[in-house]
């Protein structure tokens, strides 16, 4: 972006890729009917906040915004997801859960520490688009796991994407149109491994973990992305392994496992 496909454009391509992978997998499984009178409303509201939403307002603010102050603001996805549990499932926050996710945080923000973070009245629009874009996805993998309690993780998928890139056609689709579809092979490339691994495999895998854990212990793990972020860096030789980082993703692994021991606990008291 932007000189072969635009961000919305982008979108089109990345949920209708998405779509067809879901419904091709789900034919590997019996036919699962949906209650459309009793869960249609849920499935509708998952793909707006969980797909058209999120996806729209995160390229439209990372285009105003900074990548580190995206980075950043993101990090607010976890504290979002405990907040908005809540008030929606009714689930009392425990000292744990908090103590984890700000430890985490914390370490997060250590290891972004000394890149050119600035908030200013230019990124400001672009900051809260990516702020809009963390409580959207917050409140998809709450909801989603509402669903998710009465559907196979690839019926409720499959349905999410399709009704999500209906919602981001209208968005999405003139940018769509003028796009410059003479591309080398490897932005071809690129843009597979978004559809497939960024997309389809990651929001598989994060439904079958909600399923599993619940939304704040999935949420939580987002803070293992500027982990894995650093070791590529330092693999390709584009940054250097410091004790700040060393400090920074010990902090951040206590923070993760710190929010698990609540779901341990649950589990061997089952």
């Amino acid at each position: 972006m932007p000189f072969y496909l635009q961000g919305f454009g982008f979108i089109v391509l990345r949920v209708g890729g998405a779509a067809i992978l879901f419904f091709a997998t789900s034919l590997t499984r019996p036919i699962e009917k949906i209650n459309w009178k009793q869960h249609g409303g849920l499935i509708v509201l998952c793909s707006l906040f969980g797909v058209a939403a999120n996806m729209l307002m995160f390229f439209k603010g990372l285009e105003i915004t900074t990548p580190i102050n995206g980075a950043v603001l993101m990090l607010a996805t976890p504290i979002f997801v405990l907040i908005l549990n809540t008030f929606i499932f009714k689930q009392p926050i425990t000292a744990l859960q908090v103590l984890g996710i700000l430890t985490a945080c914390l370490g997060a923000t250590l290891l972004m520490m000394g890149k050119n973070l600035t908030f200013s009245s230019v990124t400001l629009p672009g900051d809260l688009l990516i702020i809009f874009n963390a409580i959207s996805y917050a409140v998809y993998l709450i909801l989603v796991k509402k669903l998710l309690a009465h559907y196979h993780t690839l019926t409720i998928s499959k349905f999410i994407f399709l009704i999500g890139l209906i919602l981001t056609l209208p968005f999405g689709w003139p940018e769509l149109m003028q796009s410059n579809f003479n591309m080398p092979t490897y932005i071809v490339v690129e843009i597979i491994f978004i559809i497939v691994c960024t997309t389809y495999v990651t929001y598989l895998l994060n439904a079958w973990a909600i399923n599993k854990v619940g939304p704040t212990l999935v949420g939580a793990y987002i803070y293992l992305q500027p982990i894995l972020a650093a070791i590529i860096a330092i693999i390709l030789q584009k940054d250097i392994l410091t004790l700040q980082k060393v400090i920074a993703a010990l902090l951040i692994f206590a923070g993760v496992y710190i929010t698990s021991l609540k779901y341990k606990w649950y589990k061997s008291k089952a």
